[in-house]
């Protein structure tokens, strides 16, 4: 009789914790976590509060999230439309990162701001990208491209460079690329690079196509890119001053020849490097 008494109450026991699971998951939601998930992106995904997240699951350490945990969402969530797997497909491509690549010139080199590529993969301010490591790249560019093509089906006619005009390199002879967008700076092999202006180093590193690149921030909207560096003086977060030494120049790739190539911008948008400041 105690047998049977012991059985009945673990199937009511049974009976009540399944009605008790189906309330709690009738009220909310379950989520999956995935890949590249934290409490703060799945907390904005369902318009939750991480604090309210981490309370109705019981978790302490947000950092320590594994993939295939099931997490609760509270009662009451917004919860949008999951995306088609094609929208999602559609709005990044992975890329895997190379040795000295770094955030900025990864943007720099897909036409996207560096703000839109850290967004897209959750990565903090500082967060210091590894040699292997796959990101999401935005397929829809949100900001212009800077640097031009290497070289146009047509070279234009040579150009000798203004004698009242300071260059970063000698400069005897100068091309324009892609209607101004750029220059190619002719010079002496490994002779000195000099800036124009002082400024901030934020790049100094190879670049795909151009060598070593060193960008300079002037801090006024300024930005100085100077590419087909043989060697690198300088490295980022460097402060310098007018004329100080980059590199030493190289051999440009596209020509065989010594060429400094130059492109400055302006908020974002490229200018006539002849007319670009110099101090």
């Amino acid at each position: 009789m105690i047998y049977r008494r012991g059985i009945r109450h673990i199937i009511l026991l049974t009976a009540l914790l399944g009605l008790l699971s189906h309330n709690v998951f009738a009220q909310n939601r379950v989520h999956v976590v995935v890949r590249g998930d934290t409490i703060f992106s799945i907390s904005r995904s369902f318009r939750v509060s991480q604090e309210a997240l981490m309370r109705q699951n019981g978790i302490t350490d947000p950092s320590r999230l594994q993939v295939g945990m099931r997490l609760v969402i509270p009662a009451g969530a917004n919860v949008p439309p999951s995306p088609t797997p094609a929208a999602v497909t559609a709005a990044y491509t992975e890329y895997t990162v190379l040795p000295n690549d770094t955030l900025y010139s990864i943007a720099r080199a897909r036409g996207v701001t560096l703000q839109a590529l850290r967004d897209i993969n959750r990565f903090s301010k500082d967060y210091v990208l590894k040699a292997g490591e796959k990101i999401r790249i935005p397929t829809v560019p949100v900001a212009p491209i800077i640097i031009p093509p290497q070289r146009e089906p047509v070279r234009p006619p040579l150009r000798v460079a203004d004698s009242s005009i300071r260059w970063p390199v000698s400069g005897r002879e100068i091309l324009y690329m892609n209607s101004n967008l750029g220059v190619l700076v002719s010079g002496e092999e490994s002779e000195s690079i000099r800036s124009l202006t002082g400024g901030t180093v934020v790049h100094a590193g190879p670049w795909r196509g151009y060598g070593n690149v060193v960008v300079v921030d002037t801090g006024g909207g300024y930005e100085y890119l100077y590419g087909v560096c043989g060697t690198l003086s300088v490295r980022k977060g460097d402060s310098i001053e007018p004329r100080a030494e980059l590199g030493k120049l190289g051999i440009y790739p596209a020509s065989g020849k010594p060429e400094l190539v130059l492109i400055v911008s302006q908020h974002g948008s490229p200018i006539d490097p002849a007319k670009a400041p110099r101090f």
